[in-house]
């Protein structure tokens, strides 16, 4: 549609339909967010190689696989704030002159110390992709239809990144040394500084007062406190650290919300809280990444440790899970012109919690088929999910607050993961020590049960330093111990999806098919 036409639409009160330029635009953020997404998943395939050659503790391990999180995690409602204030597309740009150079510098990190400061310096540029990506979109597609269609796009490349990463990183670790995995996210940030300017518009709140640095500062303690006490109940279990971490983070977060309501120019607008679709959607995407763990925290180490595959078949083999999300998040903009968000979103976290009880039935010896198939049913249910509630909490806020409202888009997410490693990944550790306790042979050396009561990839180790009857014997202790805890997690997410799957046709059901970014 030509310019003029757009101009005689907005004039007539009519939303202005975007135009080739801001497709293109949109291109360039699909691409930026898929190797935001191969950014969090490629690293965990080069931890063995990484680990033989660096030689990281088990302390520096955990940071340099934690930092990038908790970064991001701390500064998503910073950053989206921030750029709401200097400029949307000029803090994307930013972002991604940061992570180039800082990708490059993790490639060829000649200590453990050298990558993970590397690692906290991308998640902090990492942090700006999310927000800023999204409220971008906002501003360039005001058309309902052409909104939800760019809003899967964007959903998409976040799962298509997801699901090529391991494939990628697993062919460049089969090649090449473990730091070519940073190198693939250079020429798409390249890519996204020379054509930013050109394609993307760029917008900031006029009347935005100035940011609050006790605020910022407040948020992100506030942020990485609780995400690392909940990484830590994952790990340790409710120990000291954890509990302390969470309730200072608790305690931060207190103080934090207090100023927001008292400061007479707020970093974040907690009154989007009292709007009940922001509040319900917000809750529904949190669950929804929260089961995603159910799943995609066990089914790689299930591939991998149960029935042996190597990363790049397990990438391979995970694949179609990713296209299930990819075919799930383009058909949604279809389907909500005509079915209300309340039966999508509903039904999408019912097939969800199908999937989920599916992985209930996989066993050590019952091939990959099982597995597979779980995984697509939950892609293809969570698909619709995320993408109409992130519209919805997005479009629920007034255009200047676009990017906070991103930022706490994405900080939900966030939470939702920590929430799923956290509490699934302690009950299934929690399990599988449980049940070694007493599986294993008694006649192992005393040093060896430890290590294969640590983790199933440590019982893998353990087993192939063993006589083979014995290791045999700790293999097939260790994984039946794994698949226990697999199907007791799988079965408390899949539970957890039909509830809120219940939740979302009961509260979201006056929203209208169409645009339903207004709020009541």
């Amino acid at each position: 549609m030509s310019a003029t036409s757009d101009r005689l639409e907005g004039a007539a009160g009519v939303a202005p339909r975007a135009g080739r330029t801001e497709w293109i635009g949109l291109a360039v953020l699909a691409l930026a967010c898929l190797v935001y997404a191969m950014d969090m998943t490629v690293l965990h395939l080069a931890v063995p190689m990484l680990s033989s050659d660096l030689r990281p503790t088990s302390s520096q391990l955990l940071w340099i696989i934690d930092i990038y999180g908790f970064m991001v995690a701390g500064l998503l409602i910073t950053m989206g704030t921030l750029g709401d204030r200097i400029g949307r597309r000029r803090m994307l740009l930013v972002g991604a002159a940061l992570f180039t150079v800082v990708s490059i510098v993790a490639a060829f990190a000649p200590s453990a110390e050298t990558l993970i400061v590397c690692r906290a310096l991308l998640g902090i540029a990492g942090a700006t992709v999310a927000p800023s990506t999204l409220s971008l979109i906002f501003d360039m597609f005001r058309d309902a239809r052409q909104r939800s269609v760019a809003v899967g796009v964007w959903v998409g490349a976040y799962s298509t990144g997801g699901a090529v990463g391991p494939i990628f990183g697993g062919f460049l670790l089969e090649h090449f040394w473990w730091g070519s995995v940073f190198l693939l996210a250079v020429p798409v940030m390249v890519l996204l500084l020379v054509l930013g300017p050109k394609v993307l518009p760029e917008f900031r709140d006029p009347d935005a007062g100035r940011l609050d640095p006790l605020s910022a500062l407040l948020c992100v303690a506030t942020m990485i406190a609780v995400v690392f006490g909940m990484k830590s109940v994952a790990q340790d279990g409710l120990g000291g650290t954890a509990v302390v971490a969470l309730l200072g983070g608790l305690a931060v977060g207190a103080v934090f919300v207090r100023r927001q309501l008292t400061h007479d120019d707020p970093m974040l607008d907690l009154r989007l809280f009292r709007l009940s679709t922001f509040r319900i959607s917000l809750l529904i995407n949190m669950i929804g990444i929260f089961v995603a763990f159910g799943y995609f925290l066990f089914v790689a180490q299930y591939f991998q440790l149960v029935l042996g595959m190597t990363p790049l078949t397990t990438g391979l083999v995970m694949a179609p899970s990713g296209i299930g999300f990819i075919v799930g998040s383009q058909l949604t903009p279809r389907l909500v012109r005509v079915i209300r968000p309340a039966y999508l979103i509903g039904g999408g976290m019912a097939l969800a919690g199908v999937g989920l009880l599916m992985m209930t039935l996989l066993t050590t010896d019952g091939g990959y088929g099982m597995a597979l198939a779980a995984s697509v049913v939950c892609s293809l249910g969570l698909a619709p999910v995320f993408g109409i509630t992130t519209e919805i909490i997005v479009g629920s806020a007034p255009p200047e607050q676009a990017g906070a409202a991103s930022g706490v888009s994405e900080t939900g997410a966030e939470l939702g993961g920590a929430l799923g490693i956290s509490i699934l990944g302690s009950i299934s550790i929690a399990i599988y020590r449980g049940d070694l306790a007493s599986t294993l042979p008694p006649h192992l050396p005393p040093d060896a049960a430890q290590a294969a009561r640590d983790t199933l990839g440590a019982a893998v180790e353990v087993a192939a330093g063993l006589p083979e009857a014995l290791g045999d014997s700790v293999l097939t202790a260790a994984r039946e111990a794994f698949l226990h805890g697999v199907h007791i997690t799988a079965g408390i997410a899949g539970v957890a999806s039909l509830v809120i799957a219940v939740v979302a046709f009961r509260r979201l059901r006056a929203l209208p098919p169409g645009d339903y970014s207004s709020e009541d």
